[in-house]
């Protein structure tokens, strides 16, 4: 019989973790309060910030998902400590993804946690783990637009609002992006352990470069307009108007001129 051990430092929060969640509060409120000079940069490093902190939970997610599901090796990988560190590579979990919001204002799926899939009975959980990770991207767009759908912008700061709002666009892209069935993505893991052995097998080379093909295809122009029409459609049904998404985006990019519609908005 094997004696598993864990060490309390397993499930500890990372300072790391603790370091990213506190520049999200303070640069939160200096977006509040209009304390920085510059307002772009408090939400380049507001938004940037929440965007890893939903990185980590999106992985955390997964992980804690199959430790109750029987794989109880993610403690010692560090996954149930919520460093964004331990989640592959640094570049692929955390640089990648913020250098793509930079670039094009786009969720970008960002690392993966290593689940010991043969130490998991059942389909229906090997499907729940894969669908742990977008469905936290979903909560934390649900939340983001809290005050939009719940028509509670009452006294909220102007480029706070813009804030969320392009806040909310990412976790929703991250959700949708997630959730395609395209091998690599989290999507293709809910619906894996459904398929034969023979379609596993003849889909299984593609995975490394499923991230790729997609964006690939984003680069479609046809394509691209379409998906992000249905991304401003959700977004909408949320309360959340293109022009708010726009300015959001616009203010984050600080180091562009801020573009008058957003500087007069109301």
């Amino acid at each position: 019989m094997t004696t598993v051990t864990r060490r309390s430092g397993d499930r500890s929060i990372s300072p790391v973790f603790v370091g990213i969640a506190a520049v999200t509060a303070v640069t939160g409120w200096a977006t509040w309060t209009g304390f920085a000079e510059q307002p772009g940069v408090a939400v380049f490093l507001f938004v940037t910030a929440a965007w890893i902190v939903s990185l980590c939970l999106h992985e955390y997610a997964h992980a804690r998902t199959a430790l109750h599901s029987g794989d109880i090796s993610v403690g010692a990988k560090g996954y149930l400590t919520l460093n964004p560190l331990k989640y592959t590579h640094a570049l692929l979990s955390i640089v990648l993804p913020v250098l793509f919001v930079i670039m094009g204002g786009i969720g970008l799926p960002g690392g993966a946690v290593f689940i010991e899939r043969g130490r998991i009975r059942g389909r229906w959980r090997h499907s729940l783990i894969s669908a742990a990770g977008p469905l936290t991207n979903v909560l934390f767009a649900l939340v983001c637009t809290a005050p939009f759908w719940l028509d509670a912008l009452d006294g909220v700061p102007q480029d706070f609002r813009f804030a969320l709002a392009f806040l909310a666009l990412l976790q929703v892209t991250a959700a949708i992006l997630n959730f395609l069935p395209v091998p690599g993505l989290d999507g293709y893991g809910v619906i894996e352990p459904w398929l034969s052995y023979n379609v596993r097998r003849q889909v299984e080379p593609l995975a490394p470069f499923g991230l790729l093909i997609v964006f690939a295809l984003l680069w479609i122009p046809s394509l691209n307009n379409a998906f992000f029409d249905m991304i401003d459609a959700i977004l909408r049904g949320l309360g959340i108007s293109d022009l708010d998404t726009a300015c959001g985006y616009d203010l984050y990019r600080f180091w562009r001129e801020a573009s008058p519609v957003c500087s007069v908005s109301p």
